[in-house]
């Protein structure tokens, strides 16, 4: 029941918004009482973190596991941080936009808890950038801080407009976007 709440709840968060969507809309949507509700979260803000924390250790693990992957070259490593940020857009689209949107919903003790995690995310891909320079993959006089955030913002803003459903797929826009990355950061 508790990942049926959270469920219904994304949805209705992803259509009306967090503060425009009531707990009396939720559980009517599952046919439910507010205890049932209260049993498991005890608020909507709670809920709300729940879906946050949820979304951003998905991505933090996933992303880990392609960072320790020595196999692959930073390039094809960062190849695959953007692949994964589409592809959960594409995969977890609801999902994505409530975490996109409407962090600014949550009290400032949840709030830091999950923009020190957003921040473990972005600062893992600085250190991708830098290993790549260190290694003669990347240009040397790059900034790192600022393409870092470059990245982030074209590969976020994604879910304003991609449609899995559309001409292009997520490895489609994935590689549109790295090979635009990539030229704009790759040692000649």
């Amino acid at each position: 029941m508790k990942q049926r709440i959270k469920e219904q709840s994304i949805l209705l968060f992803e259509k009306k918004g967090f503060t425009e969507t009531s707990i009396q809309d939720i559980v009517d949507a599952l046919g439910v009482t507010k205890g049932t509700f209260y049993y498991y979260f005890s608020s909507k803000e709670q809920l709300l973190m729940d879906i946050h924390l949820h979304y951003i250790d998905d991505l933090l693990q996933h992303q880990l596991e392609i960072l320790v992957d020595n196999k692959k070259s930073c390039k094809e490593k960062l190849k695959d941080v953007v692949l994964l940020l589409i592809t959960d857009i594409k995969e977890q689209g609801p999902s994505a936009r409530v975490f996109l949107r409407e962090l600014r919903n949550l009290t400032n003790e949840h709030l830091q808890k999950i923009l020190t995690k957003r921040d473990k995310f972005r600062l893992n891909i600085e250190q991708l950038l830098a290993d790549g320079v260190a290694k003669e993959e990347f240009r040397k006089d790059l900034e790192i801080d600022i393409i870092t955030f470059g990245i982030l913002g074209v590969t976020n803003w994604t879910y304003q407009w991609f449609d899995p459903a559309g001409t292009k797929s997520d490895h489609d826009v994935a590689e549109i976007y790295i090979d635009m990355i990539l030229r704009g950061i790759q040692k000649e």
